[in-house]
């Protein structure tokens, strides 16, 4: 754990002077980045206190995190959620938080930030297609909201859903997976304190291509289990459908955590390629459970990670 996390990290602290001003003055001049629509009225800090539980590598750029990203509703070039993500409504919003919870209901998106103290997050960001950036995430810990819901006894799962609105989200018209989008966590990786509803980046309110308002953030697995939009949260018993599962289970398991011994049947996840290191950087190892190992192992003791990938 020496020299991994490092308390009370801003992401200020990490990233250059100039490159912080350059990018303000980027923002300021340019509702074009918001071919992409940051969500909210204005682009106004957000106030997040720093986290303990911040990597200290460098994050990649607001344009890199905000521009190249997988988004499969606005389509599947990385580069089609900046371009038609602004066409997505986001005020109002409404989540609907059901199943094995003691206070169902349907709750606004100010329902769910009362009260809530916003924590940066700096995370290692790794997709299943072997490329990784580093993320200064604004959000708060699941297990917060879960705790106000009540959960149930026998609740073993959290299953999420994606809002569903082609008339937005254009490519939900085409039958690249079933829609709406789906994911799921055992509710001991949901109450995990790195596992967070995140609700901006950069301090600043999430850009609709990001998944605005509200996304999952789980550091330690593979990026498509950090599902966007979030319109639905479910306390369940049996393990719940996710999306890229139900769409080829031998390639993408429930689990899905990041695992450098076990590769994707068409490439290796060995190593990985870091977006933003320039045409010719060379790729880097990939560590288990994305770096996290400490701090979610033993979930899985005595699991065999091969077949419960």
């Amino acid at each position: 754990m020496a020299g991994r996390w490092k308390n009370d990290l801003n992401w200020s602290d990490v990233t250059p002077k100039a490159a912080f001003l350059n990018r303000r003055q980027l923002i300021a001049g340019a509702s074009a980045l918001a071919a992409g629509g940051i969500a909210g009225p204005a682009l106004a800090d957000l106030g997040a206190k720093p986290s303990q539980f911040s990597t200290d590598a460098t994050p990649n750029t607001f344009e890199e995190i905000t521009t190249y990203n997988n988004f499969y509703e606005f389509g599947t070039g990385k580069s089609d959620p900046a371009e038609y993500a602004d066409a997505l409504t986001i005020d109002p919003w409404t989540v609907k938080i059901d199943g094995m919870v003691d206070k169902p209901g349907d709750y606004s998106f100010d329902d769910i930030m009362s009260g809530v103290e916003l924590e940066e997050r700096i995370y290692r960001f790794r997709c299943v297609e072997a490329w990784s950036m580093v993320v200064p995430w604004v959000g708060f810990e699941l297990a917060d909201l879960l705790d106000r819901v009540g959960v149930q006894p026998g609740a073993k799962y959290v299953a999420f859903e994606t809002l569903y609105r082609p008339e937005e989200m254009w490519a939900q018209k085409r039958p690249i997976l079933e829609w709406p989008y789906r994911e799921g966590l055992r509710l001991d990786e949901a109450m995990n304190p790195l596992t967070i509803l995140s609700t901006g980046l950069y301090d600043e309110p999430m850009p609709k291509q990001n998944g605005a308002p509200l996304r999952l953030v789980v550091p330690w697995k593979y990026g498509f289990k950090s599902i966007k939009s979030i319109v639905r949260i479910s306390l369940v018993e049996d393990m719940p459908p996710t999306s890229w599962n139900m769409a080829n289970a031998s390639e993408y398991g429930f689990y899905s955590n990041v695992n450098p011994q076990v590769d994707h049947p068409r490439w290796t996840q060995a190593s990985e390629r870091q977006v933003g290191g320039g045409l010719f950087a060379k790729r880097i190892p990939t560590l288990m459970f994305n770096g996290y190992e400490d701090e979610v192992a033993g979930m899985y003791a005595g699991m065999d990670l091969s077949k419960f990938y």
